[in-house]
């Protein structure tokens, strides 16, 4: 009797736990929801279950605390550079990164390649990167057929819409808009094609251009050729004509974004410098998402990788707040993906937790400019759909000198009286 009341009291408390995860006690950030508050987010089958505070820990099955730690909708990188393949330089591994090795640890949950691949090889993208990914991997498709890299971005003849646009109807769960970069010379077609592709498949676009020319100007670009909703990438690179001689951020831009074009970071190798954001963070002129320019220079150059980015621009005067949404629900909302960066009660588990660390910290822009900050961003924790893929502290495993010596954490045999432990022999 006594043994099947405790079965049944064991069974009770079981069917009690409502939550697969329960995330105690940190500061939630969600911008969609204007949450800026302590509370609890609980997580079941892969989805948000419950926001709210004080959830008792007694419905969970892991209770993590997070107390002085801040918890989000996973980060989106709008601008990243993915495509290890074999085609030009930027989808042939010299400048493309894997994504998994550098984002997870970033807590980056989302990336869109910024145009790497062209309609030729987005499938071959699509089967070497997107689908041996545990980051969820999104894409603009470049207006050139070839992708991104060289000389083929100045091919003309291979800017033609249709096909883009076949292939953006045919994976639209994967493509998220077109893109246009470097491309040189004094036409608009390369701009204009993409929007004819953008206005056909109903996408945005995003265009990348490092140089503008007397007859394809910057000013043009973002009030005449980009519709509301289509994106400027490098908002803050040294070609953009961002102050004029008095210092002030030129009334052109305030325009352009009043009429709903939007800036991103890009931040990259090349394409962010401290004269021209500093300035204009202070006068207003805020971008609309942090984005990295992800690839083999940039992260071992003054970007490094999401949270520095976004510690940047908190140092420069944006709040938290506006940092994070800026590196969540604004992407989310452009990429017309918006079931992402959020934490409503239903969405898909997505989740970051971020330290922030205050002391003297040293940051670094593209010409190898430093500013001073007081305060640092950290990546803590990543979870992508209810499941932990970076835990920086090891907040999710237990103290080594409480487990049984005979068994791992999973509970499996570390030795089983034969000559090799059981453990080697699962990981050899």
């Amino acid at each position: 009797m006594v043994r099947i009341l405790s079965l049944l009291f064991l069974t009770a408390c079981l069917m009690a736990q409502n939550y697969d995860v329960l995330l105690k006690n940190g500061h939630v950030i969600d911008p969609k929801n204007k949450i800026n508050a302590v509370l609890d987010v609980a997580i079941k089958d892969q989805k948000i279950a419950a926001v709210a505070a004080n959830i008792d820990p007694a419905q969970a099955k892991k209770v993590i605390d997070l107390k002085g730690l801040y918890v989000m909708p996973g980060l989106i990188d709008l601008h990243v550079h993915t495509f290890y393949g074999d085609g030009p330089t930027y989808s042939d591994g010299r400048l493309s990164v894997i994504p998994d090795s550098h984002t997870l640890r970033s807590g980056v949950t989302t990336v869109v390649d910024a145009g790497t691949p062209g309609w030729r090889n987005f499938e071959v993208f699509k089967k070497r990167i997107v689908e041996r990914s545990k980051t969820r991997v999104l894409t603009f498709l470049n207006i050139v057929g070839a992708g991104m890299g060289g000389r083929v971005e100045q091919n003309m003849q291979d800017m033609d819409p249709a096909p883009v646009v076949a292939m953006i109807k045919k994976y639209p769960e994967l493509i998220v808009g077109v893109k246009t970069a470097h491309f040189s010379g004094p036409e608009w077609i390369a701009v204009d094609n993409a929007v004819k592709a953008g206005e056909m498949a109903n996408v945005p676009i995003m265009v990348d251009f490092g140089t503008f020319r007397a007859e394809r100007t910057h000013e043009d670009l973002v009030l005449k050729h980009l519709r509301p909703g289509d994106m400027y990438t490098h908002t803050f690179l040294a070609a953009v004509p961002m102050l004029d001689d008095n210092g002030k951020v030129r009334q052109y831009l305030f325009d352009a974004q009043k009429r709903g074009v939007k800036f991103d970071v890009g931040h990259g190798g090349g394409s962010l410098v401290f004269r021209w954001a500093v300035p204009a963070i202070k006068q207003g002129f805020l971008p609309d998402s942090i984005s990295t320019d992800l690839h083999t220079s940039s992260m071992i150059g003054g970007m490094k990788e999401m949270t520095n980015v976004m510690s940047k621009f908190l140092n420069m005067g944006m709040t938290l707040q506006q940092v994070v949404e800026a590196s969540t629900w604004h992407p989310a909302q452009q990429i017309k993906r918006t079931e992402l960066g959020n934490l409503s009660v239903g969405a898909t588990a997505d989740v970051t937790v971020l330290s922030l660390q205050n002391g003297n910290f040293g940051f670094v822009d593209v010409h190898g400019a430093k500013m001073m900050g007081k305060q640092n961003l950290t990546a803590e924790m990543t979870m992508i759909g209810g499941k932990f893929y970076w835990d920086l502290n090891g907040r999710m495993s237990p103290l080594w000198d409480t487990l049984d010596k005979r068994y791992d954490v999973q509970g499996n045999p570390l030795y089983d009286g034969t000559t090799t432990p059981a453990v080697n022999r699962r990981i050899h």
